[in-house]
């Protein structure tokens, strides 16, 4: 026996219902009202898919010079030296002399790629409101952190300062030729940092409204990031701040950008507005 055609018409529009909530959330963007303001989630993977491929390509091809990166840290080391910031031999042998933390430590330099996309994805399907946002954000640095690695090339401290272990070519779970054959001398800024404090900026701006002590959390990622580096001998203490440095201009960039994107989605202004 078929059920009555108003049983049938109810079934139908539940199913459409749900059908319709679940296309809003592979839309992230897709505002209240209805309007359709930014890509599906497919163009948005493909887009960061393309971003992250184009900066691994330009960062392997930029700071080649050897010459120029060991003067450079020479000179940021005699900076720190003036600045009494100079701590990374002092820091790697703190990790040389607790060898139960090397490990951990490799694991937490190498994995961060793992919570730099989770947090993508999450931001993504259950924050969507800052996801443009930080996004921006994160293309801001990709797009501005090049030009710095192509014109200060920079030995890190396990090339460069004599005494520090190379923490992660001698313990990579990558394998020891990972480490050792990546001969790109890109220290300034520290991009292990820059994209752990990036994911804490999004965390923090999709939760400070409604969990601001679990936004506020959420920088304790990149504090451990600091202090990993510093100690596996990858960064010194300014790479730090230049990396602290190009979060706070992305961050400016990426407002920018959206104040431009506003302008031109609203159009010029008509001839009553001017009136």
């Amino acid at each position: 026996m078929s059920p009555p055609p108003d049983l049938r018409n109810w079934r139908r529009e539940i199913a459409t219902a749900g059908f319709s909530r679940l296309i809003e959330r592979a839309r992230p963007g897709v505002r209240a009202g209805g309007g359709r303001g930014q890509p599906t989630v497919l163009v948005e993977v493909i887009v960061l898919a393309l971003a992250f491929l184009l900066f691994t390509r330009l960062h392997a091809a930029v700071a080649k010079d050897f010459a120029s990166a060991t003067a450079n840290a020479l000179a940021l080391q005699s900076l720190e030296r003036g600045l009494n910031m100079d701590i990374e031999r002092t820091a790697n042998e703190w990790l040389t002399e607790h060898p139960a933390l090397i490990q951990p430590s490799v694991y937490y330099y190498r994995l961060y790629y793992v919570v730099l996309a989770g947090v993508l994805l999450w931001v993504l399907f259950r924050h969507a409101d800052v996801y443009t946002k930080v996004r921006r954000t994160l293309l801001a640095m990709i797009a501005l952190v090049l030009p710095v690695y192509w014109a200060l090339p920079m030995s890190p401290p396990r090339f460069a300062l004599p005494g520090v272990v190379d923490i992660i070519a001698e313990h990579d779970i990558l394998g020891s030729h990972s480490a050792a054959g990546a001969q790109n001398y890109t220290a300034m800024p520290s991009m292990h940092v820059g994209w752990s404090a990036w994911c804490a900026y999004a965390v923090w701006s999709a939760l400070r409204a409604c969990h601001p002590r679990a936004a506020l959390l959420a920088w304790v990622f990149p504090l451990g990031m600091v202090a990993d580096v510093l100690i596996t001998g990858n960064h010194y203490v300014l790479d730090i701040v230049g990396s602290a440095v190009l979060l706070g201009v992305s961050i400016a960039a990426a407002s920018v950008w959206g104040r431009l994107a506003d302008r031109r989605r609203e159009g010029p202004p008509s001839a009553n507005q001017v009136r």
